[in-house]
């Protein structure tokens, strides 16, 4: 008698391993503003922990460097490089660096992300509009055009793309930021249409108010406080947070998982939390 076990191919018959030991991955903005922990540095710091050897790109070396020294504290691999992502010719090189240290990629993730301008489409500097563009989208085109091709050479490969809850709502006050992010969500969807035959899986995490290095020094307390009610949690989210997701998408728990765009918000996108003023709804009468 042929079980639904039978059926199933040899690599999914049994539960998949969270390991990543013996994969190479790229981070992008792997460093942070601070010396608190960010996106980008807890999704190295993360990925390190499970094995994986981690090229740390970012456009300021000593913040890539502080990361490699925390995984380098835990007994990990990583490798610093100073790389800014909206240059072709150094998404290349970055790949290339990867290659002569390992001599293969596995997994890319893009997580460099600026604010970019402020103000609406009559208000908005078109110069930095293009400039913020290139870094918040384009980047992310260039460092998987040079990846995917060494992902072909293993048969498989798993990007994670960095957007946000901005990209999937409305209510920001500037333009730029949510249609950038808007842009990696679709693209997301496009690049996991395009290689999935590959064995390349894409996918794309988007937080919510997480509190970072980012916005730490951009916010007041009772902003921060008003953040934190916003989701139907009412927790404040970190970095680890979407570190944690990433880890995940990335290895081969996610193995049948493409093409997804995974909210870590708190719920935030979810709904509102119901209304304390609002009465329940009094029973229907049988009479009419």
């Amino acid at each position: 008698m042929t079980t639904t076990t039978d059926r199933l191919l040899p690599s999914h018959a049994e539960p998949a391993s969270s390991s990543l030991a013996g994969r190479v991955a790229i981070i992008t903005g792997a460093g942070s503003r601070s010396a608190d922990i960010g996106n980008g540095r807890a999704c190295a710091i993360l990925l390190a922990r499970r094995g994986a050897r981690v090229l740390l790109l970012d456009a300021q070396l000593a913040a890539a460097q502080a990361t490699e020294r925390m995984i380098a504290a835990e007994g990990g691999t990583s490798i610093a490089a100073q790389v800014d992502v909206a240059d072709a010719a150094q998404c290349q090189q970055a790949v290339a660096m990867a290659l002569a240290a390992w001599g293969r990629v596995d997994i890319l993730v893009n997580n460099v992300g600026i604010g970019g301008p402020a103000g609406n489409a009559v208000d908005l500097d078109l110069e930095e509009w293009d400039r913020a563009l290139r870094i918040n989208v384009t980047s992310m085109m260039l460092m998987a055009k040079y990846a995917i091709p060494e992902m072909r050479k293993v048969g498989a490969g798993a990007i994670v793309n960095i957007a946000s809850v901005a990209g999937l709502i409305g209510g920001t006050p500037a333009l730029l930021y949510p249609t950038s992010k808007g842009a990696v969500v679709n693209m997301t969807r496009a690049m996991a249409a395009h290689h999935g035959t590959e064995g390349i899986r894409v996918n794309c995490v988007a937080p919510g108010m997480v509190y970072t290095p980012m916005v730490a020094d951009r916010m007041t307390p009772e902003a921060r406080e008003r953040r934190r009610l916003r989701s139907l949690l009412q927790t404040e989210g970190s970095g680890w947070d979407v570190g944690q997701a990433v880890a995940y998408l990335a290895s081969d728990e996610a193995r049948w998982v493409t093409g997804v765009i995974l909210p870590v918000d708190a719920g935030a996108t979810a709904g509102n939390a119901p209304s304390p003023d609002l009465k329940p709804d009094a029973k229907a009468s049988s009479s009419f």
